[in-house]
């Protein structure tokens, strides 16, 4: 089946876009079925209110570290159930 350059409308603009030939590969190597139904801005826009790509809308929290005593930040709100850890201390504890 050969593929063709498709113009699609976002579901969120409604503005067209073109879901090219090379998007459809890279779609079809990664076993997506379903077509993208926002444009290339919206998409970006609901990643970054969602907290992907560099950590937009991610909420982080000040802690003390339960090892070094280090104050750091963790994108989690620790129950006081568990000693929390600053990256380095988490990494060596393996």
């Amino acid at each position: 089946m050969s593929l063709v350059d498709r113009t699609l409308s976002c579901r969120d603009c409604g503005t067209s876009f073109v879901f090219s030939v090379r998007e459809q590969e890279f779609y079809q190597s990664k076993g997506f079925e379903n077509e993208p139904t926002r444009c290339a801005d919206c998409r970006a826009s609901r990643k970054a209110t969602r907290g992907f790509g560099g950590g937009g809308g991610r909420e982080m929290t000040q802690v003390v570290c339960a090892a070094c005593g280090a104050t750091t930040e963790v994108p989690f709100k620790p129950t006081g159930t568990k000693p929390v850890y600053c990256r380095d201390c988490f990494n060596a504890r393996g």
